[in-house]
């Protein structure tokens, strides 16, 4: 009986409409055809149209936003949410699909409404489905870095990534996306680690007094939970790239688990060789 087992891993990426979640995709695919690692790219957003990797499984194969606009006249919000709610309910069809890559690295590019991972069940379900196939999950949150430019946009942002936080309950690990395209004049480690007090200070200045107690609360609400720090991410720079994908794996203990699969290997070789299916004694 062979000892050897296969881990499987993957990162949900998440993150509002405009981020950056599929040049994310693309960058992190671009990585690791480089480096010789296998990965696929699962499109879990119904209404996407143009990518810029290859597209292992996607959703629209079962529904799309179109069809359901168009069969059952919803908006495209409760479109997208029917969508996500109709895969789960039929959960076995991405099941099936992803046997296909059982033994590979997967990046599930998830939907932008917020909604998903704030309220609404469906992602922290698909989640659990996924860990109970046996995935070893990281959940990346990805967030505009130009803003930084508003105090209140962060600040909203961060809020977001809280909310993902809590809702999915996964290894989780959020993103400045965009940084190449910020001025030099912006003092980006204010943001890695989210200084609440500095930035409550920036949003008084930009918000009427009558809001300053209701943004101290934000921003202790936020302070008390002590969760949300930040990496930068610039498309420029390949050895970024490789930190954050370092990261993530740390997170995943991608490397660790690899090196215990080495060792099972190099154990159930040992034992084929054994004569009569003997096993050896120290």
């Amino acid at each position: 009986v062979s000892l050897w087992w296969m881990g499987k891993y993957a990162q949900v990426v998440m993150g509002p409409a405009g981020s950056g979640k599929s040049t994310y995709c693309q960058m992190i695919y671009e990585h690791c055809v480089n480096i010789g690692r296998v990965v696929h790219v699962v499109n879990l957003d119904p209404a996407a149209e143009h990518f810029a990797y290859p597209v292992s499984i996607d959703i629209r194969d079962l529904i799309s936003v179109d069809d359901v606009v168009e069969e059952l006249d919803y908006g495209p919000n409760g479109a997208l949410v029917f969508c996500m709610e109709h895969l789960m309910s039929n959960i076995d069809w991405l099941q099936d699909k992803i046997e296909n890559f059982s033994d590979d690295y997967l990046i599930f590019d998830a939907p932008g409404q917020i909604e998903l991972y704030s309220h609404i069940p469906v992602m922290r379900d698909l989640a659990a489905c996924l860990q109970n196939w046996g995935y070893n999950l990281c959940g990346l949150y990805l967030i505009d870095a130009l803003f930084m430019t508003d105090p209140a946009k962060f600040i909203s942002g961060t809020l977001s990534c809280l909310s993902a936080m809590i809702q999915l309950e996964l290894p989780h690990i959020n993103i400045l996306t965009k940084c190449d395209l910020l001025e030099s004049t912006v003092n980006i480690d204010k943001y890695i680690d989210a200084d609440m007090t500095a930035l409550v200070d920036d949003l008084h200045k930009v918000t009427d007094k009558r809001f300053h107690k209701l943004n101290e609360a934000i921003g202790t609400l936020i302070e008390s939970f002590n969760l949300v720090s930040y990496i930068p991410l610039d498309r420029r720079e390949e050895e970024n790239i490789a930190n954050v994908l370092g990261q993530i794996d740390h997170v995943l203990q991608f490397g660790e688990d690899e090196d215990v699969k080495d060792t099972m290997r190099q154990y159930d070789d040992n034992l084929e060789k054994l004569p009569g299916g003997m096993i050896a004694q120290d």
